[in-house]
């Protein structure tokens, strides 16, 4: 079996490495654009702060370990064509030009996501810098140490991300979005109030909803952006406006959402037969909602690549959705969330119900205790569970992890009322939250 792959990154590695474990006699070859391979972009912010003083750990394989697997890893080469009806790839070496063709009998598409670049007037000013791999990293690190004024447009994870690691190096930054909340994508107002709040107490200058209409320079650097409500002062300005697939190579071969995100089955097949993909270049299930959507996340991505070379022989292992469960931390709050919030539900035209609960997460007999709270969405008529957010000092963000599974397996805002869980006072309250948030249902 010949087991042609492109991209390496978290789904390319994954499906990689498990390949070669399943398949000692497969011959697998990677193609790869840039000089390196599985970086943990997530990373990104935590070493520009100084959290992670040496990068290397944010790389989780290397094509010297592959090599020991016996698999062969072409760096900086650039697939260009695939011809899917008689597997065939055509591939260019990017340090030499030189074109040639490889065939393949198994293909797996692993080439992850883009950042989304806007046509803004004056985007090509020197110091406008995205923040997606290894080298875009390095050159934040790089043009951060002289810079004064830093501009993060985008309020998502990595936006809210890089600007607590700017501010805690001394910078003055500035926040901006196009929408009134940070984090919308995944929290309810409630929890992002928290969120900006913390910031504007760091003094981070938040600018929400506003659209950058240009940027202006001096010397051909960037010095200001100027946005629909004002201007803001930058000598650094880094895009986190989000992503998008990267599949061009495939548009019009293969079925994919209308952004571009390949679809895939249970199985991590494509359309087309023996051509599987994975990670941030896919559309998967999103089990609150049962359609195919775009979430873009490494846990996807490292479960989706698992599972392409499980099933590469013949469907054997089927993916179980996700719910997009993700968590961030922004100074001392510790914040999660899973599935749909209350606002996306609303918006989707949903007939939903929630229940909020603050509570101290261990007895006030201790020594010291938090308070955190929690928010449940769930469907008016079926009850099933549909959502989950938190927010609490302390971290109890593994909480939210419970309230996935509960999604995934359609469990019920009753049933969780009285769910068993542990009681030890140095850890939680008899009733623990979740149950909390169960009884005090409607």
């Amino acid at each position: 079996m010949k087991i042609a792959v492109i991209g390496c990154t978290h789904a390319g590695t994954a499906a990689i490495k498990n390949a070669a474990g399943l398949y000692p006699e497969a011959e697998i070859t990677v193609y790869e654009r840039n000089d390196n391979i599985s970086f943990l972009s997530c990373g990104i912010a935590l070493y520009v702060g100084g959290v992670v003083k040496d990068p290397k750990g944010l790389f989780y394989s290397s094509p010297e370990e592959l090599a020991s697997m016996g698999v062969v890893t072409k760096m900086k080469q650039d697939v260009i064509h695939v011809d899917m009806d008689n597997k065939k790839l055509k591939v260019r070496d990017l340090q030499t030009g030189e074109e040639y063709e490889d065939t393949y009998d198994k293909l797996i598409i692993t080439t992850g996501s883009w950042p989304i670049v806007p046509k803004i007037e004056g985007i090509q000013l020197e110091n406008i810098l995205l923040s997606k791999n290894y080298v875009h990293s390095n050159k934040i690190i790089e043009k951060a140490k002289d810079a004064k004024n830093i501009v993060v447009v985008g309020a998502g994870y990595i936006g809210v991300e890089l600007v607590e690691a700017f501010e805690m190096k001394g910078k003055n930054v500035t926040l901006i979005d196009g929408l009134d909340r940070t984090l919308s994508k995944y929290l309810d107002q409630e929890f992002t109030d928290v969120a900006e709040k913390a910031f504007t107490d760091h003094g981070v200058k938040l600018a929400l909803g506003e659209t950058v209409m240009r940027f202006e320079g001096q010397e051909g650097k960037v010095s200001k952006i100027v946005t629909s409500k004002g201007e803001y002062d930058a000598d650094l300005v880094i895009l986190c406006i989000g992503f998008s697939p990267n599949t061009e190579l495939f548009k019009d071969q293969l079925e994919m959402l209308n952004n571009g995100a390949i679809i895939v089955d249970e199985y991590m097949r494509t359309s087309k037969e023996d051509i599987y993909a994975a990670g941030d270049c896919c559309a998967i299930i999103y089990n609150p909602t049962g359609e195919h959507r775009y979430i873009p996340l490494a846990t996807n991505a490292v479960r989706m690549g698992t599972l392409v070379a499980r099933n590469l022989k013949k469907p054997t292992i089927k993916y179980m959705g996700t719910q997009g469960t993700s968590g961030i931390k922004i100074y001392e709050h510790n914040i999660a969330s899973t599935g749909l919030t209350e606002a996306s539900a609303r918006d989707l035209g949903m007939d939903i119900q929630t229940v909020t609960v603050t509570d101290n997460y261990r007895p006030e007999f201790m020594p010291d205790y938090d308070a955190a709270t929690l928010k449940v969405v769930y469907d008016k008529d079926s009850r099933r569970i549909l959502g989950g957010q938190i927010v609490s000092k302390t971290d109890l963000t593994q909480s939210i992890n419970t309230v996935s599974v509960c999604i995934q397996n359609k469990m019920t805002i009753d049933e969780l009322a009285f769910i068993d869980f542990f009681f030890q006072p140095y850890f939680n309250k008899p009733w623990n939250l979740l149950n909390l948030a169960g009884l005090s249902a409607e």
